[in-house]
C-alpha cells in the first residue's frame, strides 16, 4: 500500500503544508484524487467525504487501497450508525443530495470536511450548500476541476469555507462587474455579471487563503484534442414547430408553451427524433472498432440509438442515472459507452477510449468541458478524437457557440444581454 505521487502533486502538498484549508483548483485529469486524500490523511482526524453518488465506490475503494481504511458507506443506515461509535482516523463518505437529510452530521467536531466537485455547493441558497456552510469542521479540503465553470462570482461559498469572512455583498462590489437589464416580460430589472475587476487582487487572496490551481498544460503533455462536427439536417418537422411551437409525432404531443419547453424539444427534433442523426451515429460506429464513449441528454436519446445497434454484436456499458455499469468498457476494446451527461461528465477515469461522440450537446458549460476530460487526462497516449453531430442552422450552432465560450446555454442573463448587444 501507499501512494505514488507525482512531482506536482507532491509540490501542491508541499505548497500546501500550513494550510488546514485548502482547495485544488486541478484541471480534470491530473488526479487530485490522490492529492486530496494524501492532504486530509495527513491531518490524523475522521473524515467525513461529500460527492457525487456516482462517485461514493470510487472512493471507497481508493481508502481501501491506498491507505489499508474501509470507509463507511453513510448512504447506508447501519454504516451510517456505526460511524458515530468510531474512533481513531476513520473515513464517512456521503452524496451531496444526502448530506443535508442527516442532521446529526451538523454537530460533528474535530474532523476535516473534504468536498469532491466542490462546485456542487456553488449555489449557496441550495439545502446541501446551507446545510455544509452551517458545518464546523478542523481541516477542510475542496477538490475541484471547474470551481466556477469560469465564473468567478460562483466562488463565494467555496472561499467561506476556505476561511475567508467577506460578505457576498462585499466580494461582489469589489470584484465583480455587474449591469442591470430590463427584463421585457416581467418588467423588473435583472442583474447581469459582466465582467470581473481587481482580478490580481481576488487571485492573492485566493493564494492567501489555501487556493491552489493547476493547469495541465503547465506539468503535462497530453495529446492533441480534434474537433470533428459530423452535420446533418434537423428533422423534417423542425421548421414548422419553431414557428408554431407545436407539432405532434407518432401519437405524442410537443407542445413549447415556454422558452425551456420549446428549446427542449427543438434539440430532440435535432436529436433522437431525427431519422438522419440516427443514421449518422450508426455510421461513426461502423466506422471504426475501437472504445467509443458516447455522451447523450435525454433517455429517448438512448433508446434511440440502442435501437440503431439492434444487430451491430458490440459490448455495451451504460453510465446514467440508473445504472454504472462499465465492464463492457473495461475488458472489451470494441465496446461502445454510453454516458448522461449528468451522471457520468465528472469523475469517470475512461481514458482506454480516445474517441467521444456527442450524440447532443449538453447546455451545461461545466459537464461539457468535463466530458472532454474522460478520455483527456492522464495514462493517454493518443490524439482524441470528438465527433460533434450538429444539424447546421438551429439551435445546436448556438448551444455549441456558447460552451466554445464557457457559458451555459441555459443561462437566461447572458442570453438577454447577447440579445441587447446584437439586437
Amino acid at each position: 500500500m501507499g501512494v505514488q505521487l507525482y512531482p506536482y502533486q507532491a509540490a501542491q502538498l508541499d505548497a500546501s503544508r500550513d494550510f488546514n484549508r485548502v482547495a485544488y483548483y486541478h484541471d480534470m485529469g491530473l488526479g487530485k484524487t490522490f492529492t486530496g486524500a494524501e492532504k486530509a490523511v495527513s491531518y490524523g482526524l475522521p473524515i467525513l467525504l461529500v460527492c457525487q453518488k456516482s462517485k461514493i465506490d470510487d472512493w471507497i475503494s481508493h481508502f481501501r487501497q491506498y491507505y489499508g481504511l474501509t470507509p463507511f458507506n453513510l448512504t447506508l443506515k447501519r454504516q451510517y450508525e456505526e460511524f458515530f461509535g468510531t474512533v481513531g482516523l476513520f473515513v464517512g463518505i456521503i452524496n451531496y443530495d444526502l448530506i443535508f437529510r442527516r442532521e446529526e452530521l451538523r454537530s460533528l467536531k474535530n474532523f476535516t470536511l473534504v468536498l469532491d466537485e466542490s462546485s456542487c455547493i456553488q449555489n449557496e441558497t441550495a439545502k446541501r450548500s446551507k446545510f455544509i456552510l452551517k458545518m464546523q469542521p478542523q481541516n477542510v479540503v475542496l477538490l475541484s476541476g471547474t470551481p466556477t465553470a469560469g465564473k468567478y462570482e460562483k466562488l463565494w461559498s467555496q472561499l467561506h469555507l476556505l476561511g475567508w469572512g467577506i460578505s457576498k455583498k462585499l466580494y461582489y462590489q469589489q470584484y465583480v462587474e455587474m449591469e442591470w437589464i430590463e427584463d421585457q416580460g416581467s418588467g423588473f430589472r435583472i442583474p447581469h455579471v459582466t465582467g470581473y475587476k481587481n482580478v490580481d487582487r481576488l487571485k492573492a487572496k485566493l493564494a492567501a487563503h489555501g487556493a491552489f490551481f493547476l493547469k495541465t498544460e503547465d506539468v503535462l503533455t497530453l495529446p492533441k484534442q480534434v474537433f470533428i462536427p459530423i452535420e446533418t439536417a434537423p428533422a423534417s418537422c423542425y421548421s414548422r414547430f419553431m414557428k408554431d411551437s407545436y407539432m405532434e409525432i407518432d401519437g405524442r404531443e410537443y407542445i413549447g408553451d415556454t422558452l425551456l419547453a420549446k428549446r427542449t424539444y427543438a434539440r430532440m427534433m435535432c436529436g433522437h427524433l431525427n431519422p438522419d442523426r440516427v443514421a449518422a451515429f450508426r455510421d461513426l460506429v461502423d466506422s471504426t472498432e475501437d472504445r467509443l464513449i458516447v455522451f447523450y441528454n435525454f433517455t429517448d436519446e438512448l433508446q434511440a440509438m440502442i435501437h440503431a445497434l439492434m444487430n451491430v454484436e458490440r459490448p455495451i456499458s451504460i453510465v446514467n442515472g440508473k445504472e454504472k455499469d462499465l465492464t463492457a468498457y473495461e475488458e472489451s476494446a470494441d465496446s461502445i459507452t454510453f454516458v448522461q451527461y449528468q451522471a457520468g461528465a465528472m469523475g469517470l477515469n475512461l481514458q482506454k477510449a480516445n474517441k467521444i461522440i456527442y450524440f447532443s450537446l449538453t447546455d451545461r458549460s461545466e459537464l461539457y468541458e468535463q466530458s472532454k476530460k474522460r478520455i483527456h487526462r492522464i495514462g493517454q497516449e493518443t490524439t482524441c478524437f470528438y465527433y460533434q453531430l450538429l444539424c447546421p442552422g438551429t439551435i445546436e450552432e448556438d448551444i455549441l457557440a456558447t460552451l466554445q465560450m464557457r457559458k451555459d446555454y441555459t443561462d437566461e442573463l447572458f442570453k438577454a444581454y447577447h440579445e441587447k448587444q446584437h439586437g
